[in-house]
């Protein structure tokens, strides 16, 4: 096994506006991963402001000073590439991988909407990307069977005011509350140089990126007042189980556990994802091997467990199973939390750690090999930890993970006292 879960040279730079640019060179394949990754996300929303950084994922396609509306998208795909952008709580990345040649067209592109974005804002934009948000929140998470589990789980793991409460789609009465004006100056605040990132990563040198880079990025001014997210670091125990029960248009009973652990990045983190692999990954794992396999009340294709990784806050590790025909909400959520709490006083054989590492692995791998995957990944630890080279620490860290750091941290952060529970029934059971 590589001792280093990043061999590939990292080469960064900083322009004087502040944007950091990081480059990884690798000569397989005539092809560039780009990057940009934005430190803003549904954490650094104000009050009345919720979803707006979801939205802009939108608006950015919609056309710059330079680049007329869809342009963008068929620019890229034009030249045989592909691009998408993504939301959460604590970024927003646009991204697109190309053919090496294209790379400046790329790098022109990205930084023709971090500039030129506001000019070209026009209300009937605004208005249509607002319905386009509108429909989503509809196709995601209200007319999908147990769509909105993200959106109950998050304000029962975080208080009011913290700011994981609310997820990326946000309200839609605040996005339809607000005017152009005012998403104008979300905008201008949160996507400058000095808040973001800029990875390169594939058939290309550093210094020929680093002055493409300042070419088409380094006239953008810096925004000096960008305000820091709420501090949400520490999340004050209650002593008391979080319990809802949705009653909705769903084909069986299914239960979510969760709790909150500890940060991504941090050593708690890294067993918390052992121990989620451990638990529910797959046929061998835990709750596979109980509640689907042995006891047979779990569907063996919806039972498993997961950590969301969210690196400025306690971040949640959640469990799930849905019913088979005939057991009761109740006899499943009794099974599900048994499993869990079992992690703390049985302990870890060598064989589960094993396979859990090997699975770790193998994703890892799979996230290195492609030159989008290792892009977003140095993208993330420059923007959160101030170090693309802490990128190689991450696979170390699984693996030296004992079955005794599995159970400590088992009884310090799944204890019942703390558990949110939600519960879905079937209509027709209610």
């Amino acid at each position: 096994m590589p001792d280093s879960g990043y061999p590939w040279p990292i080469e960064t730079s900083r322009l004087d506006n502040g944007l950091r640019v990081v480059v990884s060179e690798d000569r397989t394949a005539p092809a560039v991963a780009v990057n940009l990754w934005y430190d803003v996300g549904s954490r650094h929303e104000p009050a009345g402001q919720t979803g707006f950084a979801h939205l802009f994922e939108h608006l950015m396609f919609e056309g710059s000073v330079n680049v007329a509306k869809t342009e963008h998208m068929k620019l890229i795909q034009g030249s045989g590439g592909s691009l998408n952008a993504t939301t959460n709580p604590d970024r927003t990345n646009y991204f697109e991988t190309v053919p090496a040649e294209h790379l400046e067209l790329a790098l022109w592109l990205e930084a023709d909407r971090m500039g030129g974005l506001v000019p070209a804002l026009t209300q009937e934009t605004l208005d249509n990307q607002r319905d386009v948000v509108k429909n989503e929140r509809r196709q995601r998470y209200e007319n999908v069977p147990y769509g909105d589990a993200w959106l109950r789980l998050l304000p029962l793991l975080y208080p009011p005011g913290h700011p994981y409460h609310h997820s990326t789609i946000g309200s839609m009465a605040d996005l339809n509350a607000a005017d152009l004006a005012t998403f104008q100056a979300f905008h201008e605040t949160y996507y400058a140089p000095n808040n973001a990132v800029l990875t390169v990563v594939g058939d290309a040198r550093a210094t020929e990126v680093f002055a493409l880079a300042d070419k088409y990025f380094g006239a953008l001014p810096a925004r000096e007042d960008i305000p820091a997210a709420p501090d949400g670091s520490t999340v004050a125990a209650t002593g008391r189980a979080a319990v809802e029960t949705v009653t909705a248009d769903v084909p069986a009973p299914r239960v979510y556990v969760a709790h909150r652990g500890h940060a991504f990045g941090t050593p708690g983190y890294d067993v918390l994802t052992v121990l989620a692999t451990v638990l529910g990954s797959g046929r061998g794992s835990r709750l596979y091997q109980r509640l689907a396999d042995g006891e047979r009340i779990a569907q063996p294709d919806l039972v498993g467990a997961y950590g969301v990784d969210l690196a400025h806050a306690p971040a949640p590790l959640i469990a799930t199973a849905t019913a088979r025909p005939g057991v009761s909400a109740e006899r499943l959520a009794e099974g599900l939390a048994t499993v869990v709490d079992e992690l703390a006083t049985v302990p870890v054989t060598a064989a589960e750690l094993d396979r859990a590492k090997a699975l770790l692995s193998t994703a890892w791998w799979r996230q290195m090999s492609t030159v989008d995957g290792r892009a977003d990944t140095l993208g993330r630890y420059t923007t959160q930890f101030g170090d693309p080279a802490r990128a190689a620490d991450r696979l170390p860290a699984w693996l030296a993970v004992t079955a005794e750091q599995i159970a400590e941290t088992a009884a310090e952060v799944l204890g019942a006292a703390d558990r949110v529970t939600l519960t879905y029934l079937p209509e027709e059971t209610a």
